[in-house]
């Protein structure tokens, strides 16, 4: 691939609504599959919406029946809205296509964006996307049992004094937001549903969690060799919108974005050269072969 062009839809105010970016994707589409046009990225934020892949289950879907978009993409719900940046790679892929290999290619641009703002992400087996890493679950349960018998001690020794109170304030720094869950159900419960759990399950507490978080997901489509679909990094949006689903079918784990783990505001707008930076550099590093169809050859003595 030696040309990677950027079109920018519309943000904030000109944020796209979906069918029309969907539409627009198809048009792209069909012009990459002819080489009318090089490699595009669309790039835009949306209106909010819910999307659902392929593989998205009735369970996944907001329980109060809000709307959802069913797509042609792979991977289950999700939801796309202000603060989040929406790329939309239209590429004519190596042969043979590899989706994978593609998908490892966008995670990889989105893991150097954050390192670039100073969050620390990786990927995860068998989930795709771009994910800020928690604690170990049998660190999080001893820490737990650590703040839990803290507490006991804080309420039975408030004579005890000031070492006492220095130790509190040690244990309860270590659960951001006040957060622990001394039992997990989801560790026991296939169905278990955060809806229907309150906050302390919500995917938008994971960090107060201290659980995996996905900062970027990831879902692809590919017809005729050409991508459709993309990626959604999440920036500064109010990612308690994801708490009426369940994000990516994904239950034991939920979402952040660059403004949680840095504290800080961080617009799309901040975020948007910086993307298209690294899409460039690992977009760009493949070359597509051309398309060869295989002929039986023929025996002329038959």
């Amino acid at each position: 691939m030696s040309e990677l062009k950027f079109v920018h839809l519309g943000f904030g105010p000109d944020a796209v609504e979906y069918e029309e970016a969907w539409q627009q994707q198809r048009t792209v589409h069909a012009a990459r599959f002819a080489d009318e046009i090089a490699d595009t990225c669309l790039l835009l934020e949306h209106p909010p919406v819910y999307t659902a892949g392929r593989r998205t289950e009735d369970s996944e879907r907001p329980l109060d029946g809000t709307p959802v978009v069913d797509v042609d993409r792979g991977g289950k719900i999700t939801w796309h809205g202000p603060g989040q940046l929406v790329g939309y790679p239209i590429l004519k892929l190596p042969r043979p296509v590899d989706v994978v290999a593609h998908v490892r290619r966008i995670e990889e641009a989105l893991i150097r964006v954050a390192a670039d703002f100073g969050v620390e992400t990786s990927r995860v087996e068998g989930r795709s996307g771009v994910w800020v890493l928690g604690d170990p679950v049998e660190q999080r349960r001893r820490d737990a049992a650590q703040v839990a018998g803290s507490d006991r001690g804080t309420r039975e020794g408030h004579a005890a004094g000031a070492e006492s109170s220095r130790s509190a304030t040690a244990s309860t720094a270590k659960r951001p937001g006040g957060l622990t869950l001394d039992f997990d159900p989801r560790l026991t419960d296939d169905e278990f549903d955060p809806r229907l759990n309150g906050p302390e399950y919500a995917p938008s507490n994971a960090g107060q969690r201290r659980e995996d978080r996905k900062l970027a997901a990831i879902g692809i489509r590919v017809a005729k060799g050409v991508t459709m679909h993309g990626f959604a990094l999440n920036c500064d949006p109010d990612t308690t919108w994801y708490d009426r689903i369940v994000p990516c079918g994904i239950r034991d784990a939920g979402v952040t974005s660059l403004a949680e783990e840095l504290g800080r505001d961080v617009t799309v707008a901040e975020v948007l050269p910086v993307v298209e930076k690294h899409l460039a550099e690992v977009l760009t590093t493949a070359v597509p072969l051309p398309r060869v169809i295989d002929t039986p050859s023929r025996n002329s003595a038959a």
